[in-house]
C-alpha cells in the first residue's frame, strides 16, 4: 500500500465522496496494491474507484484483479468507450487470459470491442491447447533485421517498443524465421554502424507453440531467463513468454498440487472468495474416497479380532504404527513429487530412488525401533507398571515399526512415479491415498508378526 495512505484512510475517502483527493493518491500508488484495495470495496464502491483511473492505469490495475467475478461484474458496468479503451492498454496475453474465465456473452462484447487485427491474434492464441506454451505466450515483441544497424534498431525500437510487452530482449529475424538475439544492453555498448547480425546471439533457447507451460516455466528457473521466444514447427517467430507469466504458471501448478496432495479438487479462485458449497464440492469426493477405501483398515482389524481379544495390549500400539506409517509415506511423496516437478527424477529412476529409499527407510526404521523398544521398556513397563507389555510384545511392535517404514517408504516413491507414467498427475498419489494404503499394510504386518512371534 502507498507509504502514507493505510487502507482505512482510502476507504474513508471513498466514503465521503472525496474523489478528486482520492484520484491524486491512486495516481501514485503501484498498481498491484490499488487492485488489492479495489479487491476490499463492494461493487459499486469497485466501479466509482475504477472509473476515476487514467485509462493506462486502469487496464494494469485490471490485469491485477484476483477475482473473476470482479472483472466480470467491471465489464457490465463500462460502456463500450470504456471497455475499449481498457482494452487497448491490455496486453494481448492479457487479454487472451481474461477471455478464457469470461462467460460466453461478455467473450462476445469484449471481442466486438477489439480491432480486426487484435480479434485475428487474440483467436488464434485461444486456439492453442490450455495447457501449452502457445497459450500463455504474447505476440507482442520487438523484432529486428539481422542486417540493420544499431543505429536503424534503436529508430525501430522507440516506434513500436512503447506497446510491446518487453523491449529489453529484441529478437533477430529474416523471413518470420528466428536467427537470434539481442539486449538492448549490448545495442547501447556497439557502435550505432554495426549490424545486428555481427553481434546477435545466435545460440537461442526457444519453445514450440504446444510444448507444455508448466515444462517451460521451469525453463525459466533453471536458465535464469526474463522471456522465452515461442517458435513453430518451422522455427519461425510467433510469440514470446515473459517472466511474469512464467510466475503465474509456477504459481498456478504450486496452488494446484498443494490441493491435490490435501485432497482437494483444484480452483482457481482466492479462499474467502469461494463460497461454502463450492468449497464442500472440492472437498467432498476425495473425503467420500477415503472414507471408502479406510473400510479396508476396519476389515483387516475384524478379521484379526481374536488375536487382539488373546493380546489386548496390542490395540493400544495401532495408531502409532499407522501414523508412523503414514508420515514415512508422506516424506518419500512429497521428496518424489517435487523431483518429477522440478525434472530431477523420471520413470526410468524409479529403481535408484527406490534403492536409496529402502536404505533412508532402514536407517531411519532402526532408529524408530531402538527409541520404541527403550520407551515401552522404560514407560510402558517400568513406569507405568503395564505386565502385558514384555519384551516380546515389544519385540512384535517394533519388528512392525520397522517393517511398515520399510513398505510405507517404497509405497511413497513408487506411486507418484506410476502415477506420471500413465498420465495421471503425481500429486493425486500424495499424502491421503499413500496414507490409506499404508494403514492397511501395516495392520497387515503388524498381526502377521504378532501370530508368528506370539502364536496368536
Amino acid at each position: 500500500m502507498h507509504d502514507n495512505y493505510d487502507l482505512e484512510q482510502l476507504m474513508e475517502l471513498v466514503q465521503h465522496r472525496q474523489l478528486r483527493r482520492l484520484r491524486e493518491i491512486l495516481v501514485e500508488m503501484n498498481e498491484v496494491d490499488i487492485a488489492g484495495f479495489l479487491d476490499e470495496l463492494e461493487m459499486e464502491q469497485e466501479i466509482l474507484v475504477f472509473r476515476l483511473l487514467p485509462k493506462e492505469l486502469a487496464a494494469e490495475v485490471f490485469a491485477y484483479l484476483e477475482d473473476t467475478e470482479d472483472q466480470e461484474k467491471l465489464i457490465g458496468a463500462l460502456s463500450d468507450k470504456e471497455l475499449r479503451e481498457v482494452l487497448d492498454e491490455l496486453y494481448l496475453d492479457d487479454t487472451v487470459d481474461l477471455i478464457e474465465d469470461m462467460p460466453a456473452n461478455l467473450v462476445d462484447r469484449i471481442l466486438r470491442n477489439t480491432d480486426a487485427s487484435t480479434r485475428s491474434q487474440i483467436n488464434q492464441l485461444l486456439n492453442y491447447p490450455k495447457d501449452s506454451a502457445g497459450s500463455i505466450m504474447t505476440t507482442e515483441f520487438v523484432y529486428l533485421h539481422p542486417d540493420s544497424t544499431v543505429e536503424q534498431s534503436f529508430a525501430r525500437i522507440r516506434k513500436v517498443g512503447l506497446d510491446k510487452e518487453t523491449v529489453y530482449t529484441c529478437y533477430v529475424t529474416k523471413n518470420r524465421v528466428l536467427q537470434g538475439v539481442v539486449t538492448v544492453k549490448r545495442l547501447l555498448l556497439s557502435a550505432y554502424e554495426t549490424r545486428i547480425g555481427d553481434i546477435m546471439e545466435t545460440n537461442v533457447l526457444s519453445v514450440t507453440t504446444h510444448e507444455d507451460k508448466e515444462d517451460v516455466a521451469q525453463l525459466f528457473s533453471k536458465y535464469d531467463l526474463s522471456a522465452l521466444p515461442v517458435v513453430d514447427s518451422d522455427n519461425r517467430l510467433v510469440g514470446i513468454i515473459t517472466f511474469d507469466d512464467a510466475m503465474d504458471v509456477m504459481e498456478e501448478e504450486a496452488t494446484e498440487d498443494f490441493e491435490k496432495m490435501a485432497a482437494i479438487l483444484p480452483s482457481d479462485k482466492p479462499y474467502l472468495k469461494t463460497g461454502v458449497f463450492e468449497t464442500w464440492r472440492s472437498r467432498i469426493p476425495w473425503l467420500m474416497l477415503l472414507m471408502l477405501s479406510a473400510t479396508f483398515t476396519g476389515i483387516i482389524l475384524t478379521s484379526f479380532e481374536s488375536a487382539l481379544a488373546a493380546c489386548v495390549v496390542l490395540t493400544s500400539f495401532i495408531p502409532m504404527l499407522t501414523g508412523t506409517g503414514g508420515n514415512s509415506g508422506s516424506q518419500s511423496s512429497v521428496a518424489v513429487i517435487r523431483a518429477l516437478s522440478l525434472g530431477e527424477v523420471e520413470f526410468s529412476d524409479i529403481a535408484a530412488v527406490v534403492w536409496k529409499e529402502i536404505r533412508v527407510a532402514a536407517l531411519c526404521g532402526l532408529c524408530l525401533a531402538g527409541a520404541n523398544f527403550a520407551k515401552m521398556m522404560l514407560v510402558d513397563r517400568w513406569l507405568m507398571r503395564n505386565p502385558e507389555v514384555t519384551p516380546t510384545v515389544a519385540l512384535v511392535v517394533c519388528l512392525t515399526l520397522a517393517a511398515t517404514v520399510l513398505c510405507a517408504k517404497i509405497v511413497g516413491c513408487t506411486l507418484p512415479m506410476a502415477a506420471e507414467k500413465i498420465g495421471i498427475d503425481p500429486a493425486v498419489m500424495a499424502s491421503p491415498f499413500i496414507t490409506t494404503i499404508v494403514d492397511a499394510l501395516s495392520l497387515l504386518v503388524y498381526f502377521a508378526i504378532a501370530t508368528r512371534i506370539l502364536g496368536l
